[in-house]
């Protein structure tokens, strides 16, 4: 163990790290139209993976992810990349992603992001992919299929690229990946997302990828890592679709004003509950979010059904002024400052595969008993407002 720290240490010196590029190929016509950039210590002998297992137990490990980002870069100094092409560089979901988006010149960029711990930290994951998008680099989601309950946060997240996990390519998908390849397909066909394939090392392989729907695929089939190579002009045209910004204000911004109605508390309490009851329903377990305006109305009632929902949902998180980390057993509390503007607002929304709903709602001021304060309202489920209403809430959220 001692030899292996040893090494460790040497794997953070940058004179030790050297990239390896792997080519992807677009399958209708052969040719190379990006490739993924690994990191190897080609003088040490210490994998990639322990490398960054013990790193992480050492709490270092946006120091060696950033010097595996920047060692990839530049090792395409000097390179003659055709238009169009497009690099592949490896981010962990919440570590440092300085030395992507200090770039400004040189190849597409493509941030790929491990599927593996999509649920560590959403908010902080969230907010280094805007970074991203905001500097011109795509966003790939990696291990597609290895890990079912992050499915929720595919629309969140809303990768140009997604990567299906080898397991997809080598084997027999079993139901649960089943499911996944169903909700992958939907997304592609939404967004226009390109579905690359990985592990690829024989014609079955290929032939399986193919059927999964991989326009573009990966793996030692084609090319194993090694130096940048010299590729001609491409004849293909990959679209490289980008998610537009998600809009400013928030989630009571985002409706029409033509469909608004008002109603009781009391009134809506039904809504809100069936929103809420969506996720123990849906085949698919879906992200649960509410925005309750303070902890004190986040009730003992309430925090029974999102306990449940929490037992089943991959991500629960209940917002309001003075909310605590975790006001229930396994729901993220998120804690709004006093002058928010979403304390003036109340908001149940599910987020899945297939599913996308929920109640915006805006208080009107009143006093009296609480079951008849009034509120501006409406009841959604048009993807793109509950997608944005979603981005928001966990934007402007502290959430743990």
């Amino acid at each position: 163990m001692v030899q292996l720290q040893a090494a460790v240490q040497d794997v953070f010196d940058r004179s030790h790290i050297a990239a390896a590029y792997q080519p992807i190929v677009d399958m209708a016509y052969g040719e190379v139209v990006a490739v993924e950039a690994l990191a190897r210590w080609p003088r040490l002998s210490i994998s990639p993976e322990t490398a960054f297992s013990v790193a992480r137990e050492a709490g270092r490990v946006d120091e060696l992810d950033n010097a595996c980002q920047r060692a990839a870069l530049e090792g395409l100094r000097g390179s003659n990349l055709p238009p169009g092409f497009c690099v592949f560089v490896n981010v962990e979901p919440v570590g440092s992603v300085d030395a992507l988006t200090e770039r400004t010149t040189g190849p597409k960029l493509m941030a790929e992001i491990t599927e593996r711990a999509l649920l560590r930290d959403p908010a902080r994951l969230l907010r280094s992919v805007a970074r991203m998008r905001d500097r011109g680099c795509g966003i790939a989601l990696d291990d597609v299929g290895a890990v079912p309950d992050s499915l929720a946060m595919l629309p969140l997240l809303a990768p140009d690229v997604i990567k299906l996990d080898i397991s997809l390519v080598q084997g027999w998908p079993d139901a649960d990946q089943a499911r996944i390849l169903t909700a992958v397909a939907a997304y592609s066909e939404e967004s226009g997302a390109t579905i690359l394939a990985e592990g690829i090392e024989s014609d079955a392989h290929y032939g399986q990828a193919l059927a999964l729907g991989a326009t573009l695929g990966q793996g030692w089939y084609f090319s194993k890592p090694g130096p940048l190579g010299d590729y001609p002009p491409l004849r293909s045209s990959i679209s490289w679709a980008t998610r537009r910004p998600t809009p400013p204000g928030t989630p009571f911004d985002l409706l029409d004003p033509r469909r608004l109605r008002i109603a009781s508390k009391g009134t809506l309490l039904s809504m809100s509950h069936h929103i809420e009851a969506q996720g123990l329903s849906l085949e698919t377990p879906p992200i649960v979010v509410g925005a309750f305006q303070t902890a004190s109305r986040f009730t003992p009632a309430t925090a029974r059904r999102y306990r449940q929902l929490a037992r089943r949902c991959p991500l629960v998180v209940a917002l309001g002024a003075s909310m605590g980390a975790e006001p229930v057993e396994g729901v993220r509390g998120g804690r709004l400052g006093p002058r928010d503007e979403l304390c003036g607002q109340w908001i149940v929304l599910v987020l899945g595969a297939h599913y996308r709903g929920a109640l915006i709602a805006k208080d009107l001021g009143d006093s009296g008993p609480d079951l008849e304060r009034r509120f501006l309202f409406a009841l959604t489920h048009d993807h793109q407002i509950v997608l944005d209403a979603a981005q928001m809430l966990l934007d402007n959220a502290s959430v743990a």
